[in-house]
C-alpha cells in the first residue's frame, strides 16, 4: 500500500498527480530544480526536496539524485509522470532496488520498447504491422523521417527530401539524440506527410488483464510534437479501429506489459497503418480519455502498482468527444519561437467539476507570477474540453480559450482558437501537415482587433492618470492625445483623441462612443454594439481581453529614441539559450541561409543561419555558453558592399527547428 509517493518530475505533470493522490489520502513529495523553487508543484505536494541546478541533466535527469531524495523523505513509492527519466530502464531498476515501489512497467517491458528500431523487429515478430526501417534509402523512397531510436517529444528527427542532404541531417540528428536521450542511435523510415498520428491507450494489470482504453488522434502537430489532441480519433473506420485495438492489445501482451501505455501508429491516406512506437509511460494527452472514458488513469496506475486488478475484463466504453489543446510559450508566426520571461496572469474560466468529468479542464504546470524559463518544456498548460459532439466539443474549447486571460510571454493561443474554428478541422480532415498547410490564416495578425485594443489601451491609461493626477480640465479645445502602441507582429498602432463634454472624438475611429473608462475597463459602442475591454498593465506591455480573444501591446515613448544601429551581418540571439555547437569556421565563406549555430531553449534546437553571402568575421558564441537574448553571436561581412545587397535576402537571424 502506497502512503508517500515521490513524483520524479516538475510543473503540470507533477500537479495532476498529486491531485489523485490527494483524493485517495496518499502524501506526497516534490523534487524541485532551483528554478523551480517557487513553482505551484512543490507548493502543493506536502514535502518538497531540492535538486541542486538548474539544467535537466543535473537535476532531473539524475536518477541517483531522485532515488535519495525519495528516502531521504520518507517516499515509499516513485512515479515518474513522463519525460525526464519515465521511459528509463536503469532508474527502475534504481528505485526497486533502493525498496520503493516503482509505478510503471517492469523494467524489461521499458528495455524492450526503449528503442524504437529492437520495438519494431519485437512488433513484426508479434504480427503487428511496422513501418519498415530503412538501411540504404534511395531516391524512391523519398521524402524521408530521421529518427532518433529513444526518446520521443520531436527531438533528434529530421525530414529529409534531397539524399544530398541525408549525411548532415544524420550527424545533426545523432548530435540531438545523444544529449537529448544519452543515445545516438537514429534510423531512416519513409515519411508520410499526410498521414494521420493515432494512438491506442493502453492499461494493463499482473493478473493478465490487458485493456485497450480507446484511441486518440494527434495529428495537429508542429517540429513532430503534438499540440491538438482528442479521443475518440474521428472519422475511423470500424474496421480499422478494431484491428488497431487489436494490435496495440498484442503489442502489451508481447512484452508482458502492466501499468498505463499508450501504442502509437501511422495511419495513411489509403486506411492502411503501422506501428510506431509504445510509450511505456502516462501520455501528456491521457485528459482526452479520462473524459470519454471517466476513469482516473493515475489512481488505475497505482492501483496496479499495488498488485491490484483492474476493475473488469475491459474498459468502459466512450462517450462523447473531448479535445485537448496545449498551451505553449511560443510565436508561431515566427518559427515557433519559444518565448520567456514572467506570467503575470493565467486565468481561465473552468466549471467547479471533477477533473475527470464533462465541461472545461485545465491542467497547468504554472501560476501567476510564474517565471518562464529556457530550461524546460515552452508548454504552460492543457485546456480539455468534453461534449456529447466533436463539433460542440471543440467549440465549447474554443471560447474557452478566446476568453482565457493570458499576460505574459507571447503564447499559440491564438493559432489554437483558429485551428479549433477552422473548417478542415470541424470536417475531421487531419493529418500531421495541417499546421503548416494552413500556417498562413492560422497565424495571420488581426488588425482590426489590435486597432480597437489599442483605442482601449489608451483610453484605460488616460483613466488611470486622471485617478493619479489632478484634473487639468480647461474651457478651450486642445490638441489630439496621442498614444503609440506596437502589436505581436511589430506593426505600430497609433491613437489620436479627444475627451470633451460631448464625449469621444478618435481620428480614426469616428462612429466609436465611449461608455465607460476605468484604469482596468473600458466600454465602447459603434453602431449600437457595445462591447468592453479588460485592460491591465506590467510596466511598458499592456493586454486588452475580450470574449473574442486576447491582444498583447507593448507602449512606445511618444517621442522615441533614436534607432541604434547595428551591423547589417550581426547575428543576434533571438531567445535566451544555451549555444549547442557552431556549424562554421571564422574565415570561412558563407552563402545566405546557411546555419552558422545552434541555440537549444525550451528542449528544441533552433538554428542560427547566415543573413547574407559572405565571411564568416567573428564568431563569439561558444558551445555550452548562455546566451541572453540580443546577445551577439557572430558577425557576416559581406562579400560585396551593403548596398549590393537586395532586400529579398533573408533576416539576420531565423531560428528555426532543426
Amino acid at each position: 500500500m502506497i502512503t508517500n509517493l515521490l513524483v520524479a518530475n516538475r510543473g503540470e505533470i507533477a500537479r495532476r498527480i498529486f491531485r489523485t493522490c490527494r483524493d485517495l489520502g496518499i502524501a506526497t513529495t516534490a523534487v524541485y530544480a532551483d528554478p523551480d523553487a517557487d513553482a505551484p508543484h512543490v507548493r502543493e505536494a506536502d514535502a518538497a526536496v531540492r535538486l541542486p541546478g538548474a539544467a535537466p541533466a543535473d537535476t532531473y535527469l539524475r536518477g541517483a539524485l531522485i532515488v535519495g531524495a525519495a528516502l531521504a523523505a520518507g517516499a515509499d513509492a516513485v512515479h515518474p509522470g513522463y519525460g525526464f527519466l519515465s521511459e528509463d530502464a536503469a532508474f527502475a531498476r534504481a528505485v526497486r532496488a533502493a525498496g520503493l515501489l516503482w509505478v510503471g512497467p517492469e523494467p524489461a517491458a521499458i528495455e524492450a520498447m526503449g528503442s524504437k528500431t529492437a520495438a519494431k523487429r519485437l512488433m513484426a515478430a508479434a504480427g503487428v504491422p511496422v513501418l519498415d526501417a530503412l538501411d540504404a534509402p534511395t531516391e524512391a523512397d523519398l521524402p524521408l523521417l530521421v529518427k532518433a531510436a529513444a526518446g520521443g517529444g520531436g527531438r533528434g528527427m529530421r525530414v529529409v527530401r534531397d539524399l544530398a542532404d541525408l549525411p548532415a541531417e544524420l550527424a545533426a540528428a545523432r548530435a540531438e539524440a545523444a544529449k537529448a536521450f544519452g543515445s545516438d542511435e537514429v534510423f531512416c523510415e519513409r515519411y508520410l506527410p499526410t498521414g494521420r498520428h493515432v494512438e491506442v491507450q493502453l492499461l494493463a494489470d499482473a493478473h493478465g488483464t490487458v485493456w485497450a482504453v480507446g484511441d486518440r488522434d494527434c495529428s495537429l502537430q508542429r517540429r513532430h510534437q503534438k499540440v491538438v489532441e482528442e479521443a475518440p480519433a474521428p472519422g475511423l473506420d470500424p474496421a480499422v479501429r478494431a484491428a488497431l485495438h487489436a494490435a496495440a492489445v498484442a503489442a502489451a501482451k508481447a512484452i508482458g506489459y502492466t501499468g498505463a501505455g499508450t501504442a502509437e501508429f501511422l495511419l495513411g491516406p489509403d486506411g492502411r497503418c503501422w506501428f510506431l512506437e509504445m510509450n511505456t509511460r502516462l501520455q501528456v494527452e491521457h485528459p482526452v480519455t479520462e473524459a470519454v472514458t471517466g476513469l482516473d488513469l493515475v489512481a488505475l496506475q497505482l492501483a496496479v502498482a499495488e498488485g491490484r486488478a483492474l476493475p473488469g475484463p475491459a474498459a468502459p466504453p466512450v462517450a462523447g468527444h473531448a479535445i485537448e489543446a496545449r498551451l505553449y510559450a511560443e510565436d508561431p508566426a515566427h518559427d515557433w519561437r519559444p518565448a520567456t520571461g514572467t506570467l503575470h496572469r493565467l486565468e481561465l474560466t473552468v466549471p467547479h467539476e471533477e477533473f475527470t468529468g464533462r465541461g472545461v479542464r485545465l491542467d497547468s504546470g504554472v501560476g501567476d507570477g510564474t517565471e518562464i524559463t529556457p530550461h524546460y518544456d515552452a508548454m504552460l498548460a492543457k485546456v480539455i474540453a468534453w461534449a456529447p459532439t466533436r463539433a460542440a466539443a471543440a467549440r465549447r474549447l474554443a471560447d474557452a480559450l478566446a476568453r482565457a486571460r493570458i499576460h505574459g510571454p507571447v503564447t499559440n493561443r491564438e493559432l489554437l482558437v483558429r485551428a479549433l474554428r477552422h473548417p478542415a478541422f470541424l470536417a475531421a480532415r487531419l493529418h500531421t501537415g495541417f499546421l503548416a498547410e494552413h500556417a498562413e490564416t492560422l497565424t495571420a495578425p488581426d488588425r482590426g482587433g489590435a486597432d480597437r485594443a489599442a483605442l482601449a489601451a489608451a483610453l484605460a491609461d488616460a483613466a488611470a492618470r486622471r485617478t493619479a493626477l489632478p484634473s487639468g480640465w480647461r474651457n478651450l479645445p486642445s490638441q489630439p492625445q496621442l498614444k503609440r502602441y506596437r502589436t505581436e507582429d511589430g506593426t505600430e498602432r497609433e491613437v489620436r483623441y479627444r475627451l470633451t463634454r460631448t464625449g469621444l472624438h478618435a481620428e480614426d475611429h469616428p462612429d466609436v462612443d465611449l461608455v465607460e473608462a476605468a484604469p482596468d475597463l473600458v466600454v465602447l459602442r459603434e453602431g449600437g454594439l457595445r462591447r468592453a475591454y479588460r485592460v491591465a498593465r506590467y510596466g511598458d506591455r499592456v493586454h486588452v481581453d475580450t470574449p473574442a480573444g486576447g491582444t498583447a501591446l507593448t507602449a512606445l515613448p511618444r517621442f522615441p529614441d533614436a534607432p541604434v544601429r547595428t551591423d547589417p551581418g550581426a547575428l543576434l540571439a533571438p531567445m535566451p539559450g544555451t549555444v549547442v555547437r557552431a556549424t562554421a569556421a571564422v574565415g570561412d565563406t558563407v552563402t545566405a541561409g546557411q546555419p552558422l549555430l545552434v541555440l537549444e531553449a525550451m528542449k528544441m534546437e533552433h538554428r542560427i543561419t547566415a543573413p547574407a553571402d559572405g565571411i564568416l568575421a567573428e564568431l563569439r558564441a561558444v558551445p555550452g555558453r548562455q546566451v541572453e537574448t540580443g546577445a551577439l553571436l557572430a558577425v557576416v561581412k559581406p562579400l560585396d558592399p551593403p548596398a549590393a545587397q537586395t532586400a529579398a535576402q533573408p533576416p539576420a537571424q531565423s531560428p528555426e527547428e532543426v
